[in-house]
């Protein structure tokens, strides 16, 4: 017996683990480089193909559903990340637009195998870790001031707190300062290196949880079901 998908006639054997659509190329290098260190996320390794939508966040956040219908049939999960900045409904809470998408997605059929991560303000925000990495990858390694008192003293940081209210800004600016392009090739060494422990964002934390639960240490490819309903062949 096999399970097949009525519309595409596509078996789950042929499935991919995972679709993943981001909004930049930035996102996407970080992705891919942190599904590549599945042992520290806690996870199996993932077969997973990561797309960016022409439209970036606010095709993300506004045509994602449509995006996803288009290429149902080939993966037994799906998994949505933009910012929040840029998508267009700034007006809302982050939260309340990921359970905006995944109602529409369960709907659909995807409840249980699709999640949306919406990051607060936006992808930066991942990459002030307290991790020493941060300094080296950024340039600011035995800098004088160090980078987090530089943040501090050019009010990016307050004085004890964790992260800058404008992540993206900080980290031009910081950057600028060392003579160091923007690139994608950045967030993927972050990405590599900083420790997926410490950071405590909320939406890496739902990231981590959603791909621990969907692909736990030594669990197989879990059963699927997708979009328009599977049945026994």
């Amino acid at each position: 017996r096999r399970i097949r998908q009525w519309d595409t006639g596509m078996s789950t054997e042929a499935m991919k683990d995972m679709m993943v659509l981001v909004a930049d190329k930035n996102m996407e290098t970080a992705v891919r480089t942190l599904l590549s260190r599945h042992e520290a996320l806690g996870i199996r390794p993932v077969e997973a193909d990561v797309f960016r939508h022409p439209q970036r966040d606010s095709g993300c956040c506004n045509k994602g559903v449509e995006f996803f219908s288009a290429l149902a049939g080939r993966f037994r999960k799906l998994l949505l990340l933009f910012d929040h900045e840029g998508c267009g409904r700034e007006s809302e809470r982050p939260e309340e637009i990921e359970a905006a998408i995944e109602r529409d997605l369960s709907v659909r059929g995807w409840s249980g195998n699709a999640s949306v991560i919406v990051l607060d303000p936006e992808l930066e925000i991942w990459v002030w870790s307290p991790s020493p990495h941060v300094e080296d990858c950024l340039g600011w390694r035995d800098a004088d001031p160090p980078l987090r008192q530089w943040l501090v003293d050019n009010g990016y940081l307050r004085a004890g707190g964790a992260k800058p209210a404008r992540p993206k800004e900080a980290m031009e600016e910081a950057l600028r300062l060392r003579r160091i392009p923007r690139s994608s090739a950045i967030y993927g060494q972050l990405a590599q290196k900083v420790s997926l422990h410490s950071c405590a964002d909320r939406a890496f934390t739902k990231f981590r949880d959603t791909l621990q639960q969907w692909f736990a240490v030594g669990a197989g490819a879990a059963p699927w079901e997708g979009q328009n309903g599977a049945v026994l062949m």
